[in-house]
C-alpha cells in the first residue's frame, strides 16, 4: 500500500510547490526568481512521478486524474501568476486578465485533450503544459529586458501551441530501473538546494533548453509542411508546363 502511494507524493510535492510559487509572488514577498525556480523544480516532480510509477508498477486512473489537477496549478495558474505580477500589471485590467486566464485554460484544454485522445507513439500532440509553464515562469524574469508587447504575444503563442496539434517528442520512456529509484529523492534534494540557493541564475539558464524544446516543435512542423508546399507548387508548375505546350499544338 505505501509503495503504491509513493508515485502520489511526488505529485503532491508537484502541486504544493505550484502554490507556494503563487504565494511567492504576492505583493507582500515579490519573489519572482524564487517563484520561478518553483515551477522548475516542480516539473521535476512530474517528471518523476510516472518514472516511478511504472518502475513500481504503481500507475493508477487516481494518480493520472491527480498529475492533470496538479499540473493545471503549477504549470498553469503559478507561471500565468508570476507572469502577470512582474509584468501585466503594467496593462489595462481588461487585456491583462485575459492574457494572464487564457494560459492556464488552454493548459486545462491540453491536459483535457491528453487524458481523452491517444497521442501518438513517441510524441506528444501540442506542447506539453509542464515545458509551457516552465517557458512562461522563467520568460517572466526578462521583463526588464524584453518588450511587453513581446511579453503578451509570447504568452499567447505559448497558450495557442499547447492547444495545437504540432507534435513533440515524448521523453517518457526514458524510464528509472527500479533499483535505482533510492537515487530519486537524492536528485530531488540536490535539485532544491540549487533552486533555493541560486533561483535567479538557474532559472535562467533551465529557460534555455526550454525554449529550444518549444521551437523544436514549430521546426518540425515547418519542415513537414514544406515539402507537400514543395510537392504542389511542382505539380502546377507540371500542370501549367502541359497546358503551354497542348496550346502550342493546337495552334
Amino acid at each position: 500500500m505505501i509503495t503504491k502511494s509513493i508515485p502520489s507524493l511526488f505529485t503532491v510535492a508537484n502541486l504544493f510547490l505550484g502554490i507556494i510559487a503563487v504565494i511567492l509572488v504576492f505583493p507582500d514577498n515579490a519573489k519572482p526568481e524564487l517563484a520561478a525556480m518553483m515551477v522548475i523544480i516542480a516539473m521535476l516532480m512530474d517528471g518523476v512521478d510516472g518514472r516511478v510509477a511504472r518502475a513500481l508498477n504503481a500507475q493508477s486512473e487516481f494518480g493520472k486524474e491527480l498529475d492533470s489537477l496538479s499540473d493545471v496549478i503549477s504549470f498553469g495558474v503559478a507561471p500565468a501568476f508570476i507572469m502577470y505580477s512582474v509584468a501585466f500589471q503594467e496593462l489595462n485590467p481588461a487585456p491583462a486578465w485575459i492574457i494572464t486566464a487564457l494560459f492556464p485554460i488552454c493548459g486545462a484544454l491540453r491536459l483535457a485533450r491528453f487524458n481523452v485522445v491517444s497521442g501518438m507513439p513517441g510524441y506528444f500532440i501540442g506542447l506539453p503544459i509542464p515545458a509551457a509553464g516552465g517557458v512562461l515562469a522563467t520568460l517572466a524574469l526578462f521583463h526588464k529586458d524584453i518588450a511587453l508587447s513581446v511579453l503578451m504575444a509570447s504568452t499567447l503563442v505559448l497558450s495557442f501551441l499547447m492547444v495545437s496539434t504540432i507534435r513533440y517528442p515524448n521523453f517518457k520512456k526514458l524510464g528509472i530501473p527500479k533499483n535505482a529509484i533510492w537515487v530519486v529523492p537524492i536528485i530531488v534534494a540536490i535539485a532544491v538546494g540549487l533552486g533555493i540557493l541560486f533561483p535567479h541564475h538557474l532559472s535562467k539558464i533551465i529557460f534555455v533548453p526550454l525554449v529550444l524544446y518549444a521551437l523544436y516543435g514549430l521546426k518540425k512542423n515547418v519542415d513537414r509542411r514544406l515539402p507537400n508546399k514543395k510537392r504542389k507548387r511542382r505539380l502546377e508548375n507540371q500542370l501549367q508546363e502541359e497546358a503551354a505546350v497542348n496550346g502550342e499544338h493546337s495552334a
